[in-house]
């Protein structure tokens, strides 16, 4: 029997935690889909499954294989891409990591262009805040905003972003503008706590940095959000420019102490580093730098 094929269906069984449903995605039988994992498991003499009469489980073998299996039906379907007389055209899947407001504003759009001239590959966007395990997870590029300090990682910087200081043109006619960064100590301001020190502002002014210490009644663990709410009058936002775009575009926000720089941080793509990176994400990360700097959304 094919190893692919046993692959295929142990793969699709672990992320379904079902036989029936690795079946419907495989387009094949139950039957078959639970033969195919036997027959894997029997060639490699190890349970890969847990099998329960509710649900399928990883035994550690199998999060083993798990971790590393979806690279190699990708590496192989590109590899029959490659050499398919006549054919040069991307298949499969690439599953992508990216935060979610970065994700939301930017990444989805970005795909959609993207898949406009790769009718043959389908995503798997998934959008997460907190630390993803590019192997355990599968995944094949991820979005980061700042620096990776995982050695097993290589990245591709596409960019950096700014973060500003923003308020509605309502606020800032009531309450008046901060003139120096030391004026936003008594402004009301709206917290991101996703940001890594959330109620310390830094600001440059050339190489010299001030930082200084927001209070605020409204606390949001995402930067969109906190540009909504900026929005709305009910404060000051410190965000990065990406996820204010829209509103600075309409005039819903303006710039405050724009003469005065904000942080920056590197916008990358990184993947796991040990192996050959198949041909249609290296197109994807490729076209994303290009478009980063066409769009100019950082």
């Amino acid at each position: 029997m094919d190893i692919l094929d046993q692959l295929r269906a142990f793969v699709a069984t672990a992320k379904t935690g079902s036989f029936t449903a690795a079946a419907d995605q495989l387009g094949v039988s139950n039957r078959l889909t639970s033969k195919y994992v036997a027959e894997l498991e029997s060639r490699l003499g190890v349970r890969l499954l847990q099998r329960t009469t509710r649900k399928v489980g990883l035994t550690p073998a199998g999060e083993d294989l798990l971790a590393r299996a979806p690279a190699l039906l990708d590496d192989f379907d590109d590899l029959l891409a490659e050499v398919s007389e006549g054919s040069r055209a991307f298949t499969g899947l690439i599953r992508i990591s990216a935060p979610v407001t970065f994700g939301e504003v930017y990444v989805g759009g970005m795909l959609a262009r993207f898949s406009e001239a790769n009718p043959g590959l389908s995503f798997d966007l998934r959008l997460h805040d907190g630390y993803v395990d590019l192997a355990s997870e599968g995944i094949d590029l991820a979005f980061r905003i700042g620096q990776s300090g995982m050695m097993a990682i290589k990245t591709r910087k596409l960019g950096e972003m700014r973060s500003v200081a923003v308020g509605s043109p309502g606020y800032v006619a009531k309450h008046g503008a901060p003139a120096v960064p030391k004026d936003f100590e008594s402004c009301s301001c709206i917290v991101d706590t996703n940001r890594r020190m959330p109620r310390r502002w830094t600001f440059y002014n050339g190489a010299e940095a001030e930082t200084v210490n927001v209070m605020g009644r409204f606390s949001v663990n995402s930067a969109r959000a906190a540009a909504d709410l900026a929005a709305a009058g009910l404060g000051i936002a410190y965000a990065p420019r990406f996820a204010l775009h829209e509103r600075l575009a309409s005039g819903d926000l303006v710039p405050i102490l724009d003469d005065f720089g904000g942080e920056k941080g590197q916008v990358s793509a990184v993947y796991l580093e040990g192996r050959d990176l198949p041909r249609k994400v290296r197109a994807l990360i490729e076209f994303a730098a290009e478009d980063i700097r066409a769009t100019s959304i950082l």
